[in-house]
């Protein structure tokens, strides 16, 4: 079962089932627009980590270097730090999640704990409708990310966090408006973490035992469908 499920992370056979259910539920009008953002932190386990490594520090985190793959693959399948990193519990790996307003899962990244980007594999293809807010904690604050999202016209629906917000009073009219969002909306029951919930179900995504994080991912992206095929 391992090596077909390692055979089907490889060659994409998850993200494309994962790509056709969502399909299926975009144009069937089932996707609820209000897509909520956040992550999760899972403790990898030491046969996770243990691979021959060259440490390379980077402010907290280490980076594990594979020398059984070739350039070529490593540039297709493994970040250079196997999407492992340091934090305050030991080596650990970040899922992100996108999911939409019921909790089902729309789009999947894991990448390195340390760090403000998600450096894992590529993500799951999104669905044809463009979601109508993002819903997002203080930590997804950036004008980055609010210019991004304007730029689309997709209302971002995140909270500022208050030292910004203290900055930008002591500045005066220099410092521009006080950031406004929906904030009825901004109250929906957190269902990103009621999805981060179901998954850490599966003793082998709570805790990481793959080497690899596509193959890691991949069950994550397993996961995801079958969240979505029981709603």
């Amino acid at each position: 079962m391992w090596k077909r499920h390692a055979r089907f992370s490889r060659n994409g056979t998850w993200n494309e089932v994962l790509a056709a259910v969502i399909a299926h539920a975009d144009a069937a009008g089932d996707i609820d627009g209000a897509v909520s953002a956040d992550s999760t932190v899972n403790r990898a386990h030491q046969h996770a980590t243990n691979l021959p490594r060259a440490e390379i520090r980077t402010g907290a985190s280490a980076t594990y270097m594979s020398p059984f793959l070739g350039a070529a693959s490593k540039a297709l399948f493994e970040p250079p730090d196997h999407g492992i990193g340091r934090s305050r519990g030991g080596l650990s790996t970040k899922v992100h999640h996108a999911v939409d307003g019921r909790g089902r899962p729309l789009s999947i990244i894991v990448g390195a704990t340390a760090g403000r980007h998600p450096r894992g594999p590529v993500r799951t293809r999104r669905p044809r409708a463009r979601p109508t807010a993002v819903l997002g904690d203080r930590a997804c604050s950036s004008t980055a990310i609010r210019a991004h999202l304007r730029s689309r016209g997709i209302a971002a629906v995140i909270s500022e966090p208050r030292d910004r917000q203290g900055h930008g009073a002591r500045r005066g009219s220099a410092g521009g408006r006080p950031l406004s969002y929906d904030r009825e909306l901004h109250q929906k029951p957190n269902v990103v973490a009621g999805s981060f919930a179901l998954l850490e179900q599966w003793r082998g995504l709570a805790t990481r035992y793959d080497k690899h994080p596509l193959i890691y991912r991949e069950a994550v992206v397993l996961a995801a469908v079958l969240a979505r095929a029981r709603t």
